[in-house]
């Protein structure tokens, strides 16, 4: 866990670390924005609530869903609001912008937000800057930023190339954030050398939908064994048949030692 910064820093960074101070299992649920419902039969409040009664450390929501949402739940688990969007119908679905702001998060309860980058993105100038204007109004209110960086656009051939996740990772880390999400490279050892040249921690992504639980669980470990500082995992969570159980499994994985 990050131990520098201000007070209300440091204060946040320990809820959202609750239950682990090294590793993080993350869900995010802000897919609903750029692709439409994402609960299926199931009301958002009674999915959000199976994910924080089983050591989801953190759960990123977009502002309006926390009206649907009951706060209780989060007493259990901390609250990332996440400022970026976009949607799949767009003309270039990879340019996101920003439709919230930090002063407006923490009026909402948030523990921590969250930015979205595309790096070789048609819209990359704007994300990164978007990234550092967050940055600096995080550092003006005291809260933590997870920065979402993914190689993905026009000019990227291979979204998991090491040299592109690694300068993603130090992009998020020079304009200010204190956690990163990023691809999982594929090698264990590749991976290891970027983690360990980040200044902040890294979590890696979840990975496109998967049936095979095994096979998901089995990348977490292989991920976590790269040196990651956990996992933020969406649709192999809350599309699983039971996301309450699958979180419980991938807790104990990430949370084990």
């Amino acid at each position: 866990m990050i131990s520098n910064g201000a007070f209300g820093r440091r204060l946040r960074l320990r809820r959202l670390y609750r239950n682990d101070s090294e590793r993080l299992l993350i869900v995010p649920m802000d897919h609903s924005v750029s692709q439409g419902p994402i609960t299926g039969g199931e009301g958002l409040d009674a999915l959000v609530g199976r994910l924080a009664t089983n050591r989801v450390d953190a759960i990123v929501l977009h502002k309006g869903s926390l009206r649907h949402v009951d706060p209780a739940w989060f007493g259990s688990t901390s609250l990332i609001v996440h400022l970026s969007a976009s949607t799949v119908h767009a003309p270039d679905p990879d340019a996101k912008y920003l439709v919230a702001g930090v002063a407006e998060s923490l009026r909402l309860g948030a523990d921590a937000v969250s930015v979205h980058v595309n790096l070789g993105s048609d819209g990359e100038q704007q994300q990164v800057s978007d990234l550092a204007a967050v940055a600096e109004a995080c550092d003006r209110w005291n809260v933590p930023l997870l920065a979402m960086m993914y190689p993905r656009g026009p000019r990227i051939s291979d979204p998991r190339d090491p040299a592109l996740v690694a300068h993603a990772v130090t992009l998020a880390a020079d304009l200010g954030a204190d956690l990163v999400k990023a691809p999982y490279v594929g090698s264990v050892t590749e991976m290891k050398e970027i983690v360990a040249r980040s200044p902040v921690p890294v979590i890696t992504v979840g990975g496109p939908r998967n049936d095979d639980e095994g096979q998901v669980l089995a990348h977490v470990g292989e991920a976590l064994s790269a040196g990651v500082a956990g996992v933020a995992m969406g649709r192999n969570v809350f599309e699983a048949p039971d996301p309450g159980v699958m979180a419980g499994k991938l807790a104990d994985l990430i949370h084990s030692e």
